[in-house]
């Protein structure tokens, strides 16, 4: 089984390869969750993800004729980056095998770095599949994602960073697809510090480790916003780990995840992807369980499509009260329209969007519902411009 010797080794491979990323307190999500929180930064690695750690690792490790043959590797992208970013430095041969729903940032990076792209499958089962029969019919080293313990043990360096800099966590919280980060992770946090707590967190839509650790059988989605967890097939190596050294395992909707992305965004500056976001997510939806305690968060990636984040920010403002829809009925006369939006600016609310709805409505044919999507300061703010619209005698109601 991998040991701290494997990860400590790692990290030697990977001096002045990779990013060793700050690891600093939040205050203000502190503040937020209930407990003292530590980020670390990987999503600010030079990929945007740790997935480059192991990558780096066993590349590094491949025989002179392993590296004359090439690799090929199966990723929705973050691993895919750190293969074919690390193999085009290294001077290595490199095909990419990623699902057909992969976000565009993510292919392009990969080729970017030089690597021969192939989109295959609506799953990572069946990328997985053919990057194995192209490994045999072509030759090439199959770099797994998550299921080797050189990439584990690459991995499990942001642990060694991350208990140099604040040795007295109480509590290492990491999110899990296939397990190999928490698998590393936990073989030296454990190591180093034995009575440290690890959690891993899992999204609900696919809780493959969840289920195969408690032996429960939780349904499985289709598609996740963290997509680069949504692993329906938990590694048999880093499954042995997680048994024996990961204290617990949460759960996270895709509702807390957003919600997570919008809090990094707006008090850290600093941008994650679903997975990324996930270990915040548990922090959030469960505050009781970190209560007082001095955690250490992941944001393990930062490759997130830009329509998904600008929709996920959107959302977001809706969920505080920022972003708001009002319906206003009133008379189809001239002028109404005009003391309906002065009403709104009278009360410091910003319109978005107007529409006039005539046909679809169960008013009276002379009347109009009028739709509004105004920006405000929040709920209070959204109460008093429906109270104002209502003092002028409009009839006016959250839509």
């Amino acid at each position: 089984m991998l040991t701290r010797q494997d990860v400590e080794a790692a990290a030697q491979r990977l001096d002045g390869q990779i990013l060793d990323t700050p690891f600093v307190e939040s205050r203000t999500i502190s503040q937020i969750v209930g407990c003292q929180v530590f980020l670390k930064f990987e999503n600010l690695q030079y990929t945007a993800s740790f997935k480059e750690r192991g990558a780096c690792n066993k590349l590094a490790q491949l025989t002179a004729e392993e590296r004359a043959r090439g690799v090929v590797a199966m990723s929705a992208g973050n691993h895919a980056q750190g293969v074919a970013y690390h193999a085009q430095r290294l001077g290595l041969r490199a095909v990419i095998v990623m699902p057909r729903f992969t976000p565009g940032v993510k292919v392009e990076r990969t080729r970017g770095f030089g690597a021969e792209v192939v989109l295959h499958g609506d799953t990572l089962e069946a990328s997985r599949a053919h990057a194995r029969e192209l490994a045999e019919r072509e030759s090439l080293v199959f770099v797994h994602p998550y299921d080797d313990e050189a990439i584990a043990a690459g991995q499990g360096t942001v642990a060694l960073e991350m208990l140099r800099i604040q040795p007295d966590l109480d509590t290492l919280v990491v999110a899990i697809g296939g397990g190999g980060l928490i698998a590393g992770m936990a073989t030296a946090a454990k190591a180093i510090r034995p009575g440290i707590e690890i959690v891993g967190v899992q999204a609900e839509r696919f809780p493959a480790m969840y289920n195969a650790i408690k032996g429960t059988h939780l349904p499985q989605g289709a598609s996740s916003i963290a997509e680069g967890i949504a692993v329906g097939t938990p590694g048999v190596i880093t499954q042995a780990i997680i048994r024996e050294k990961v204290d617990d395992l949460l759960l996270v909707d895709e509702g807390d995840i957003e919600q997570a992305i919008v809090m990094l965004l707006e008090i850290e500056k600093t941008l994650v992807e679903g997975a990324g976001a996930a270990g915040l997510a548990a922090l959030i939806k469960h505050p009781e369980r970190f209560a007082g305690k001095r955690v250490g968060l992941v944001l393990c990636g930062g490759n997130i499509d830009p329509m998904l984040l600008a929709s996920i920010i959107e959302r977001g403002m809706v969920r505080a009260g920022r972003l708001a829809r009002i319906q206003v009925n009133a008379r189809d006369v001239p002028g109404n329209l005009a003391r309906i939006t002065a009403t709104v600016a009278e009360a410091g609310a910003n319109i978005d969007e107007v529409h006039h709805q005539r046909a679809f409505t169960l008013l009276a044919a002379q009347n109009v519902t009028i739709e509004l999507v105004l920006q405000t300061r929040g709920r209070e703010h959204i109460d008093q411009v429906i109270e104002a619209l209502r003092a002028e005698g409009f009839e006016a109601q959250v839509g």
